[in-house]
């Protein structure tokens, strides 16, 4: 049977997923990497680094089902969003990546950007505020901080696009991505020519784009000898994370339950018929995989990173399930703990990169097991808060499937369950992001006339629900009103 690659580039690692036609994985891998912090606002990666993580991801595949890699009939992509990479005209290198965990840019040097071009000009084409870690803000920055590297630059790319090129040797990028850049006309699919005009950036530095599941290239002779698969398989565009994730979990219109997705950040996802966004800019709207539809996301700058700063640099524990089994201990509330989640600045509700996180209600009373679960609170907090944004604009559901790493715990479930006051759904498998990217290569290459079918035929919900418990439920609901103070009150601190 014919088989699709799916390669998650992410910001902690590189997975890649195989799977058959009918949907069953065949084979996963991935390798780890760091952020690079050269100061404590940085976030960059080195693309070489990814580069060689994802060859040994897929090589790994290859050499444990060679049989199956055989069959491989398309390759796509899920990527870690909103990240500048510079290459020049050879397509080298040209520094490291800035990805969206970035926070060098300021309120300031943002507010020159609207200057330059126009607020109500920003915010009616790209649907989005400026933030920073944003493709356009980060080559802004480097225009003006690092004029050597700009004047090498010759194309910009988000990270997962870097890793396609390295395989077929032609840039571009697609459509869900590159809206996450603040350098596009969410509207009408295509970079937002003006605002580039207006600040000074060559057009021909921004390569082409198209849809998702549209054929980018062929596998080169080169990176198919190095990770063990035939040359010349069809490979497509793919897309940002998010986009890719709500696909692996089938949600592909509106009226598929929405995504709470806790990976390293975390975001509250649905997908939309019409480019609906927050005229406060709370939120963000990006182009979803295919024309004619779009994706509502509430951001945090903070999901499962917090919990690994915990675990490894301040109660240096064994391991997550060891956390979580001392949190389940301690009730809904964390015996009055709460958590702002905001330890690398924050996004939604508040666009704010100097945001610093705060654990307020602290006592002698308190134990690891109550600071654990505050935290675990906390990140689902800020997820309600992008679902009340959601419901002020016209939408609302009674479901919600439960993604990534806060995926794959009860505890996190219940929690999002109580706090969401929403039915919690799984569905089978965990990579959904690759899961996503194979889908898309499976739809680029013909296998299925649309995601619709595709999602209908390969996508499984498990049978157990989460339900809110009417207990904690109405902990968190008297809980929640202080925890929305929490930034307001704080920030004159900070």
């Amino acid at each position: 049977m014919n088989a699709y690659l799916g390669i998650d580039v992410g910001t902690s690692s590189a997975k890649a997923l195989l799977m058959r036609e009918d949907g069953a994985v065949i084979a996963t891998a991935w390798r780890e990497y760091d952020i690079l912090r050269r100061r404590p606002e940085y976030g960059e990666q080195n693309m070489e680094t990814i580069w060689q993580a994802v060859k040994q991801a897929v090589g790994e595949i290859s050499s444990r089902c060679p049989s199956e890699a055989a069959q491989i009939r398309g390759i796509s992509y899920s990527g870690q969003m909103h990240g500048l990479v510079t290459v020049d005209e050879d397509g080298k290198l040209v520094r490291d990546a800035i990805i969206w965990a970035d926070q060098r840019v300021g309120e300031e040097e943002m507010d020159a950007i609207y200057r330059q071009v126009g607020r109500e000009s920003i915010h009616e084409t790209a649907l989005n505020d400026l933030a920073s870690g944003f493709l356009l803000c980060s080559l802004v920055w480097l225009r003006e901080h690092e004029p050597e590297h700009y004047s090498r630059t010759a194309k910009v790319l988000l990270p997962k696009d870097y890793i396609r090129f390295r395989m077929c040797g032609k840039m571009g990028t697609d459509h869900s991505d590159a809206s996450g850049t603040m350098a596009f006309d969410v509207r009408n699919r295509q970079w937002a020519w003006e605002i580039l005009d207006r600040l000074g950036l060559d057009r021909s530095l921004f390569p082409e784009s198209r849809e998702s599941w549209e054929t980018a290239g062929e596998l080169l002779p080169e990176p198919a000898r190095e990770m063990g698969l035939k040359p010349g398989i069809p490979i497509t565009y793919g897309g940002g994370d998010s986009l890719m994730q709500e696909i692996g979990n089938g949600v592909v219109s509106r009226e598929d339950p929405w995504i709470c997705n806790i990976g390293t950040s975390c975001s509250l996802n649905c997908a939309v018929e019409t480019p609906v966004f927050d005229r406060q800019f709370r939120t963000n709207t990006f182009c979803h995989v295919k024309d004619s539809l779009w994706m509502l996301m509430g951001a945090s700058m903070c999901g499962g990173i917090a919990l690994k700063w915990l675990k490894n640099q301040m109660f240096f524990m064994d391991s997550y399930d060891q956390m979580t089994a001392e949190a389940a201990g301690v009730p809904a509330g964390s015996g009055g703990l709460l958590f702002l989640p905001s330890l690398n600045g924050s996004r939604c509700p508040v666009n704010d990169p100097g945001a610093k996180g705060v654990f307020a209600g602290l006592t002698l009373e308190h134990t690891r097991a109550h600071v654990i679960r505050s935290v675990m609170e906390g990140i689902v907090y800020g997820i309600r808060e992008s679902m009340e944004i959601f419901q002020r604009l016209g939408i609302d559901t009674g479901r919600i499937i439960a993604s990534g790493g806060g995926a794959r715990g009860a505890l996190f479930r219940q929690i999002e369950a109580d706090i969401l006051e929403r039915e919690i759904l799984t569905v089978e498998g965990e990579e959904q992001a690759c899961m996503g990217a194979a889908i898309t290569a499976a739809v680029g290459t013909g296998a299925y006339p649309s995601y619709r079918e595709a999602c209908r035929e390969i996508i499984r919900f498990r049978p157990e629900r989460t339900e809110p418990i009417r207990e904690n439920a109405a902990v968190y609901r008297e809980r929640y009103p202080v925890y929305c103070q929490m930034y307001r009150q704080t920030k004159p601190l900070f």
